[in-house]
């Protein structure tokens, strides 16, 4: 897929504005520059970020309701993919995303890439916090599955779901978790890589 057909995606079919693909564009300009000093991304997806990052990123816009009153989060954010983009997206001040990534590097990427793009979301470095509030939890290249429940048990306290970017072996890893009774889930087919796949996972 090339950056032409991926911008035809985010905007047709996922209803990104002309002015989100500007900060897109944007992002996707100072990750480039940035990555020539620190390994924010592998060097050897350089030349697909449209449809690597950014569009692998939007897609889980198709299972989000970013009208309503709701708090999001990503856990291991790296340089904003799949967090980043969805703030981009987001309209409501209702709806509020918050960042956690544990690299200052990343970090200071995050914070310079916010402020260049006015971006309302709030970033964090410690996923271990004592509790966290959340009614969605976003990750695409953070722990293994059962790691993101085992946080998702412990440390989230209201019921929410979360939206998990995964590779070839989702349903492996979904094998060899046991959810409990509390936890159901879903796949949906990746839009970007026919053999990924979306886990979705209802924590009640």
């Amino acid at each position: 897929m090339d950056d032409v057909e991926a911008k035809k995606i985010l905007v047709n079919a996922l209803k990104f504005t002309n002015n989100d693909v500007e900060k897109l564009e944007s992002l996707r300009n100072s990750l480039l520059e940035y990555n020539a000093r620190y390994n924010l991304i592998s060097k050897t997806t350089e030349k697909s970020i449209w449809s690597r990052h950014i569009l692998d990123s939007a897609q889980l816009i198709k299972f989000l309701n970013t009208d309503s009153k709701a708090d999001l989060i990503d856990f291991g954010s790296g340089a904003g993919f799949p967090g980043l983009v969805i703030a981009i997206f987001n309209k409501n001040s209702d709806f509020h995303v918050k960042l956690y990534e544990k690299s200052p590097v990343k970090r200071d990427f995050l914070h310079l890439i916010t402020e260049k793009l006015d971006i309302k979301l709030k970033i964090s470095d410690n996923v271990y916090e004592s509790q966290i509030e959340a009614d969605i939890i976003v990750c695409r290249a953070f722990k293994k599955l059962d790691q993101i429940i085992k946080i998702s048990r412990e440390i989230v306290k209201k019921p929410h779901k979360i939206l998990i970017l995964k590779g070839k072996n989702a349903q492996d890893e979904i094998n060899n978790v046991s959810l409990g009774p509390n936890y159901s889930y879903k796949l949906e087919k990746s839009i970007t890589d026919f053999d990924s796949k979306i886990i979705i996972i209802e924590a009640k």
